[in-house]
């Protein structure tokens, strides 16, 4: 296998539904994460605050630096990333969440052909070297109701990249041609080599009675795509519908009562 131009690193996931992943790191190994994925860390690591990503992929000097900060931005993420790099002897491991329950899958882009297209907010941590860029829809109608927009995520390089998503993680290997239909916030990532596209719900009945959206997402092979089983923001509509604002019911004090949990089944 030809040799890593990214940091190689190790790791180990814990846990089952609220995961967590622990990186060890050789003298001067070095990972890269997201702002607020922090947990612990062993004595020997320092951190660091990097303008953008850490990689030599944004070109050279202030300007490169520059132009792959903006383009976290796009994303919904921050200027800057946080690198913990092993200063010392022997082995040193930091560890990194996510922020709401799920899985935390390893992607390893050398296997991948060096590039994973993601969710905007499912990256987690790498590999010093892997580029974290933004990754345009070229389709009008994929940006529109894609459910991610214009942008989503994309990784580089030829290092090991974790992404966390909510609920259970399935993986599906697509064939030349093959199709598989999903609801947009269910994707999480998939290979460079898979078509994505958006089609409109058939029939006016599922479009006004179905309750799942007018349209879902198209993923073509060959590739490998990975799969959420409960997308945050369908969550937070979840939890939302149980409050006051619309769609909501007040148990207490209501004339509804135990009697309308009753109708809901609960």
């Amino acid at each position: 296998m030809k040799m890593r131009q990214n940091h190689e690193i190790d790791y180990k996931i814990y846990g089952e539904e609220m995961q967590c992943v622990e990186i060890e790191l050789d003298p001067q190994e070095t990972v890269i994460a997201e702002s607020g994925a922090f947990m612990f860390m062993d004595p020997g690591i320092e951190m660091s605050t990097l303008f953008g990503d850490g990689s030599s992929q944004g070109g050279g000097g202030f300007l490169g630096k520059l132009m792959g900060a903006g383009k976290r931005l796009l994303t919904g993420e921050s200027l800057f990333m946080t690198a913990f790099t092993h200063t010392g002897s022997g082995k040193s491991r930091v560890t990194f969440a996510g922020p709401y329950a799920g899985k935390i899958i390893c992607l390893d882009l050398q296997k991948l052909g060096g590039k994973v297209v993601c969710q905007k907010d499912s990256f987690l941590c790498a590999a010093k070297g892997v580029g974290v860029g933004i990754e345009f829809q070229r389709r009008l109608g994929t940006g529109l109701f894609g459910g991610e927009g214009f942008i989503m995520q994309k990784l580089e390089g030829d290092g090991l990249a974790f992404v966390h998503a909510g609920g259970y993680i399935l993986e599906r290997v697509l064939q030349p041609g093959e199709k598989l239909r999903v609801d947009t916030g269910c994707i999480v990532a998939f290979t460079s080599g898979v078509d994505y596209d958006i089609q409109m719900v058939r029939g006016v009945k599922n479009m006004i009675f179905g309750g799942e959206g007018l349209f879902f997402a198209t993923l073509s092979g060959p590739g490998k795509v990975w799969l959420q089983s409960l997308p945050v923001s369908r969550l937070a509509a979840r939890i939302l519908s149980y409050g006051t604002g619309a769609g909501g019911r007040k148990e207490e004090g209501s004339i509804l009562g135990g009697f309308g949990n009753l109708l809901d089944g609960d």
